[in-house]
């Protein structure tokens, strides 16, 4: 699978959850200690934005943070998320993407990317109880850039990820990604 097959599958899974959360459940807890599900799709919604724009060499120019989905946010995410892909397309990897007010590499933002979403796609999934839709194939293939791209540096008490979660050696890919990210694979919502 090459690089944009592998984000355009991630981003539609992730678009898929989004569809199947229901109103009644956008206060329950997420993995994700900061969000509830209605916040965390916010969180997503505003975030592929920020994507979108720099994946077009642009820059963002609303609050990501503050972000407010209309009436259906998985469309909006859809049609976001294909803007994303189409600038992949576009304007490949040899190049600086602007994110967050600065530039940087191409292959870093468009990881981060993909690590943002195989995340907070499972995460959505796991606070609602859907399936998680992500194959190994893609888990693995995040896994691996999320090595490249996670110094150690930003884990930790008050840094944007958790220290890494032991697992298995034989755990599905999955299950060592979002623990790679500091998440237990086996959250109390799951349980």
């Amino acid at each position: 699978m090459n690089e944009v097959d592998l984000l355009e599958g991630v981003l539609s899974k992730t678009a898929d959850v989004i569809g199947g959360v229901g109103a009644d459940q956008l206060s329950l807890p997420t993995p994700c200690d900061a969000y509830d599900v209605g916040t965390l799709i916010r969180h997503i919604g505003g975030w592929i934005l920020v994507f979108e724009a720099g994946s077009h060499g642009r820059t963002y120019e609303g609050d990501a943070a503050n972000h407010r989905c209309g009436a259906d946010p998985a469309a909006e995410f859809r049609e976001a998320a294909a803007g994303v892909v189409s600038g992949w397309k576009k304007y490949g990897f040899d190049r600086e993407v602007p994110v967050t007010g600065r530039e940087m590499p191409a292959e870093q933002v468009f990881n981060m990317t993909l690590m943002e979403y195989l995340t907070h796609g499972w995460d959505l999934a796991v606070a609602t109880g859907q399936p998680v839709p992500f194959t190994e194939e893609e888990a693995t293939a995040v896994l691996t850039r999320a090595h490249a791209t996670l110094p150690p540096q930003f884990r930790g008490e008050g840094m944007a990820f958790g220290e890494i979660v032991p697992v298995a050696e034989d755990a599905s890919a999955m299950d060592r990604f979002v623990a790679f990210l500091g998440r237990d694979p086996v959250p109390p919502m799951a349980r």
